[in-house]
């Protein structure tokens, strides 16, 4: 019994098990540090020698957050976030589809131009973006900040969603052709339900780059401000409310949170099926 367990714990000191754990470390602890400051008072989150544990607690942050106009700051992000995702999630899945399972000219040059769009840096389109948002009146507006994450995010999402595609036996598809479904039909009840995983994936990605964008949101929107730049905008010139920062980067990061804890299953289903397929 002694030499089982002292080989259990020779096993756990391994070299993986040390190296997986001090990664989990090196992830875990900036997190633990903004949680545990969100609930410091403002002088106990530059104290020194500092505080490792937030005693006695605060929820001063949160106040100082909201009172700066943050729970506004988030419904924008919310609905920014959603709509780009449902639109991505909408044209992805028939770009995908049309792409990965119906015959047709182009393909190649199709998935090349998606893969150059989606490494292409944001930053070298937002001047003409701001003239043409300008010219139509959407600066400062939802829709400013909608079709552009659209455009940017689905080119990724039609990768993962034709890829995975691919991956689905004709055999069903063609049964249901026989049985005189139409390709609507057969996209919708017969071959959509098989790719869950590969659509929870792409929206998952999705949300969370419209969730986390700065750059577009800074140059398009004055007023309707999402979460990175509204806490951006905390503060002035001789104040700095690092409990506020604090706090609303929590808040932030909730949201993610959540998703990738519900949906974890299906998003590494989807990813590791997508990253073996042609």
């Amino acid at each position: 019994m002694r030499n089982r367990a002292r080989h259990g714990w020779r096993r756990w000191i391994n070299g993986p098990y040390i190296g997986a754990a001090l990664i989990a470390l090196f992830i875990l602890l900036p997190m633990y540090w903004m949680l545990a400051s969100s609930f410091k008072s403002q002088s106990n989150v530059g104290a020194y020698p500092p505080q490792y544990f937030p005693v006695p607690i605060s929820t001063s942050g949160y106040h100082a957050a909201f009172a700066d106009g943050f729970g506004g700051f988030v419904v924008n992000s919310l609905v920014v976030a959603c709509c780009s995702t449902a639109l991505v999630l909408f044209l992805g899945v028939f770009a995908g589809y049309a792409l990965g399972r119906l015959p047709m000219r182009g393909k190649y040059p199709i998935m090349v131009s998606l893969l150059m769009i989606s490494v292409f840096p944001e930053i070298a389109v937002i001047a003409p973006l701001y003239l043409v948002m300008r010219d139509i009146g959407w600066l400062n507006s939802y829709q400013g900040l909608i079709f552009p994450y659209t455009a940017f995010n689905l080119p990724f999402a039609v990768w993962i969603l034709r890829n995975y595609f691919l991956g689905i036996s004709m055999s069903m598809e063609e049964s249901a052709r026989i049985d005189g479904a139409g390709p609507l039909r057969t996209l919708v009840t017969v071959v959509l339900p098989q790719v869950t995983p590969g659509v929870f994936t792409a929206g998952v990605f999705t949300f969370t780059a419209c969730w986390t964008e700065f750059l577009m949101a800074l140059s398009f929107d004055f007023g309707k401000k999402t979460i990175p730049v509204g806490i951006a905008s905390f503060g002035s010139q001789f104040t700095v409310p690092y409990g506020a920062y604090f706090a609303a980067s929590v808040i932030a990061v909730v949201p993610i949170a959540i998703l990738v804890l519900v949906f974890r299953k299906a998003v590494v289903s989807g990813l590791t099926s997508g990253a073996v397929k042609g």
